[in-house]
């Protein structure tokens, strides 16, 4: 799971609260995944949240934790220390997983410098793996015979079906790369019922009422399908949903353990052109 600590989400799960409720909520939200046998916490840099998750570790902890690196912007060298700085802000003597937060970043003329950094935090063993964040547009797969990574994660949905479709979990596989899955609810857009469609989304409202109502025709849950279709796929080896509260933790964790549905997976993603028009970050952006 990736916990999501912006008030916009989580304010449902907090605002209730009293003062000092809300790292209580977070304890319960963490021993919550820890009974449910949630496995891996995958972090980012940016805000408060690392510092917050070190402070509520259940103890022993049970979580595999991935870090993501801040922009390359500032240099190799702010990229390192902030890397060793996210180990101290969780409390964490080592990470298992240490990921590139941009395929750019890898892309651009620092790319091999930057990586030989990480390959040195994995080698003092800082960070078990070492891998990157890519879009099927970064070209995953020539990036993973370049570098050679442990881990990639992926935007992968039931709308966006490329990253399977184009042989990338394939060539992954080969390469002996795991995959861990992101964005796996393709921004709610199954989710969204009487609202407005995000701009970029609103012409392809008639593909989404088709496969909404294909999934109310076979009495499955959108939750469920989704996590069943990323579950499924064989190269995956994680798949990782954003979650603000305990209660949204069950809801995922009973949707995830639902029996498989007999669907036809291919009729249920938007179809490759539309995916294009509606451009390349446009169901793959959820964190």
């Amino acid at each position: 799971m990736a916990v999501v600590h912006e008030p916009a989400r989580a304010v449902n799960a907090y605002a209730p609260l009293p003062a000092g409720a809300r790292e209580e909520a977070l304890r319960f939200l963490l021993q919550t995944a820890a009974d449910a046998g949630v496995t891996l916490v995958a972090t980012k840099p940016d805000g408060d949240g690392e510092r917050r998750l070190g402070q509520a570790w259940p103890f022993p902890s049970p979580f595999q934790v991935t870090v993501r690196t801040v922009s390359i912007t500032d240099g190799v060298d702010r990229v390192e220390a902030r890397a060793r700085r996210s180990l101290e802000r969780l409390g964490l003597p080592r990470g298992d997983t240490l990921l590139v937060s941009s395929a750019d970043d890898l892309a651009g003329a620092e790319g091999r410098a930057l990586w030989d950094r990480l390959e040195a935090l994995k080698a003092r063993s800082l960070y078990r793996r070492i891998g990157f964040r890519a879009g099927v547009e970064d070209g995953p797969a020539l990036l993973a015979r370049r570098f050679r990574p442990d881990v990639i994660e992926l935007p992968i949905n039931l709308l966006d079906q490329r990253i399977q479709h184009t042989g990338v979990l394939s060539e992954l596989a080969t390469l002996g790369v795991a995959v861990h899955a992101t964005s796996v609810f393709a921004d709610g857009l199954l989710f969204i019922s009487g609202e407005p469609l995000p701009p970029e989304m609103a012409r392809h409202a008639h593909a989404l009422s088709r496969i909404r109502r294909r999934l109310a025709e076979a009495r499955i849950d959108p939750m469920q399908a989704t996590l069943a279709y990323a579950m499924g796929l064989p190269e995956v080896s994680a798949v990782i949903a954003s979650v603000a509260s305990a209660a949204e933790l069950r809801a995922v964790v009973a949707a995830a353990n639902a029996p498989t549905p007999a669907l036809d997976w291919a009729a249920l993603q938007l179809e490759p052109a539309t995916v294009a028009a509606a451009g390349p970050r446009a169901i793959s952006s959820a964190a």
